[in-house]
């Protein structure tokens, strides 16, 4: 089967794409950062890294130190499709971020966002 086209994006150009939605909603460049990195496992300078190495969606997923284990508590919908229902692991993991900005545009509590459990 043909890999998604989108694994072969670099994501230094589709992440501007996450910040300018973000920024439309009046969130923050430091706030998908978060995301990004919670999500991840990157620090800042391994996420600018990859950013300036200009790696695709498919490397900057699958070379992320450490996939955060609570990305299965982020249920919902992104681009008419159920993100627990995406069979495909490289693709759940990238409609996982998809949503975390999605929710982030839509005004979503970081706190909620990054499903820190209530204190």
């Amino acid at each position: 089967m043909a890999k998604h086209r989108v694994y072969s994006m670099i994501f230094a150009k589709v992440y501007p794409l996450y910040v300018q939605k973000a920024e439309k909603k009046d969130r923050t460049k430091e706030e998908v950062d978060e995301i990004i990195r919670w999500l991840t496992g990157y620090d800042q300078a391994g996420l600018e890294k990859q950013l300036d190495r200009e790696v695709t969606v498919e490397a900057f997923i699958e070379e992320s130190p450490a996939f955060n284990p609570d990305a299965s508590l982020i249920k919902g919908v992104v681009c008419g499709v159920r993100v627990e229902e995406v069979e495909e692991p490289l693709m759940r993991k990238l409609r996982y971020l998809d949503k975390l900005i999605d929710e982030l545009a839509r005004g979503k509590a970081m706190e909620k966002i990054l499903r820190t459990p209530p204190a």
